[in-house]
């Protein structure tokens, strides 16, 4: 038993394999779609006419035999009653022998092969040494008692049976007439003729006519193919040469053959591919020109930006002496010289990216200690923006190889774009690792941005509402080169936000190079918990304990860096 339920399993395996199988391709060729329907259509046709062309010959050749067989036991019938008529036996014997000479010489007549049974009628009373006659008493089993009753009634009557001859099941048909026997009374006198030469020739044509199908469907499934396989062909290689621009290979062609519908589809294609080749030769020249034009101009105007912060510097030292107006003039400049600096080194930066050039410079570092150095370098923002910065770093390690300049830089655009939409709520800041990744979410609970702005927030001087302002002194450029770092590093940066209910940024990394990203260990849609209430608690390691230890610090008290234990 346990073999035979081993190899049921097997069976259904591959069947289920072969089904698999047969779904792909139906799902992915149109020439096997098409196929398959045209075979099915064909086949179901084909079925239905054969069903009807045999029936119809069934019919026709039963009907035709039966009509003609008919005839030749009324001629029979006609016969033997004269046969009886003019005979003059008046004893039982003599009419016994009489019933079986003619049932032997009706038997040996006729067309074809036949039996024939004189049986007393039903309800006829005779001399009982006056028995039945058949030239083969062993098939008078075959004359049903309702063919019987029957013909008793009057007039001639047959009946479809089967009989056995040589071991296989013959159809035949017996046809009955009453006759009046001298002395013995009304007796039924039974032809029973053979159909299997109409069944074999009925067998013939149904295997003729099936082989004719056969090889209809065999010829529609070739005709088929053959069209479909020269419609799909083109589509195939259209399909391969868009593949092939797509990756980059904007010099790729459709062959061009004859001049039908197909050759055309290919020219058209051929002059839209190079169309596209050339507006996207056109799209990275200019490219290029803009990219040399951003580095260039970030480049000369660093001489010039340090002149003028130079000349800013010594204003700025003596802006005491000044009167009022011209003080608060200083300080205006200095502040937007240090925009403006900022905004230079970003340009420079994404100039590097789209050149190539940018180098990660990895280290296995801590990622929680990085986080606590960007948190640490926002603490005077969040506090004067009035948000609070809480703080959840994972209870072990997380080592990976990162670049902890560029990852601080990512963070720290992170909180500052979350502090800057916080609205005086609270950011939190969670630390995540599992055996591949570690990830850092940052949440605001702040104004929030709908799903097509999340699609767009990474994109370079990007903002959702161009009339809200930057209290921060922003570029437009941090998220875009946070973007960059990331994938520079292997890893995601992806956002999420709902209006009114905040926004989450999330940062995953691989922990070793070549480690390709499939999960990140925090979610990015957070579960909604209940707000947190108005504190920072920041996580951090001590000299002495390693577990992680939380500070709560007082509203009244925001955290400075004396107030919190030093962090290795």
């Amino acid at each position: 038993m346990p073999r035979l339920k081993g190899t049921g399993r097997l069976v259904r395996a591959r069947a289920g394999r072969r089904l698999r199988r047969w779904a792909h391709a139906w799902r992915s060729s149109l020439q096997v779609r098409v196929i398959t329907t045209t075979l099915a259509m064909g086949l179901v046709a084909l079925g239905a006419i054969g069903l009807y062309v045999g029936d119809r010959m069934k019919d026709g050749l039963f009907t035709g035999r039966v009509e003609q067989l008919l005839l030749e036991s009324a001629r029979g019938t006609s016969q033997a009653q004269k046969t009886f008529d003019s005979s003059n036996a008046q004893t039982a014997p003599d009419v016994q022998r009489l019933l079986q000479d003619v049932a032997t010489v009706q038997g040996s007549g006729g067309a074809g092969e036949r039996e024939v049974f004189l049986l007393r009628a039903p309800g006829e009373s005779s001399a009982d040494s006056v028995g039945n006659a058949a030239s083969a008493r062993v098939l008078i089993p075959l004359v049903s008692p309702e063919l019987q009753r029957a013909t008793a009634e009057g007039g001639q009557r047959w009946q479809s049976v089967a009989w056995e001859v040589n071991g296989r099941v013959e159809p035949a048909v017996m046809v009955g007439q009453d006759v009046n026997v001298p002395f013995a009374g009304t007796y039924q006198l039974f032809f029973l003729y053979s159909l299997q030469a109409e069944q074999d020739r009925l067998d013939f044509l149904l295997r003729t006519l099936a082989a004719a199908a056969v090889a209809l469907v065999a010829l529609l499934g070739g005709m088929t193919w053959l069209v479909t396989r020269q419609a799909v062909r083109p589509v195939r290689r259209a399909a391969e040469v868009a593949e092939r621009l797509a990756d980059g290979h904007l010099a790729e062609r459709m062959p061009v053959r004859g001049e039908d519908e197909m050759a055309t589809l290919a020219s058209s294609f051929n002059e839209m591919a190079a169309s596209l080749q050339d507006q996207i030769r056109r799209m990275e020249e200019l490219s290029a020109l803009q990219r040399r034009f951003v580095s260039d101009v970030s480049h000369e105007l660093r001489t010039p930006l340090t002149t003028i912060r130079m000349a800013g510097e010594v204003i700025h030292a003596s802006r005491d002496d000044f009167d009022p107006a011209v003080k608060r003039s200083a300080e205006l400049l200095a502040t937007q010289l240090d925009r403006f600096e900022d905004l230079l080194a970003d340009l420079l930066e994404i100039s590097r990216f789209d050149a190539g050039a940018a180098v990660l410079d990895a280290d296995s570092r801590d990622v929680r200690d990085v986080v606590l150095a960007a948190v640490e370098h926002t603490f005077p923002l969040a506090g004067r923006r009035g948000s609070w910065l809480s703080v959840e770093l994972a209870q072990s390690e997380c080592i990976a190889d990162i670049d902890p300049r560029r990852v601080e830089r990512i963070l720290r655009n992170l909180l500052v774009n979350a502090i800057e939409h916080a609205e005086g709520s609270t950011v939190q800041v969670t630390v995540g690792a599992d055996r591949y990744a570690v990830a850092v979410t940052v949440r605001d609970h702040g104004v929030g941005m709908t799903a097509e702005e999340a699609l767009h927030v990474f994109d370079r001087f990007w903002r959702a509402d161009p009339a809200r302002a930057r209290t921060t002194g922003g570029t437009g450029l941090g998220l875009a080169i946070s973007l960059e770092d990331a994938h520079l590093h292997g890893g995601w940066l992806e956002a999420w936000g709902r209006p009114g209910r905040g926004a989450c940024f999330r940062l995953t990394l691989p922990r070793r190079a070549g480690i390709r990203l499939t999960d990140s260990p925090l979610p990015l849609v957070p579960d909604e918990p209940a707000p947190p209430d108005p504190v920072t608690q920041v996580v951090t390691r001590s000299r002495t304990d390693p577990a992680a230890l939380p500070d709560l610090v007082d509203e009244q008290h925001p955290p400075d860096t004396h107030q919190r234990q030093e962090v290795r």
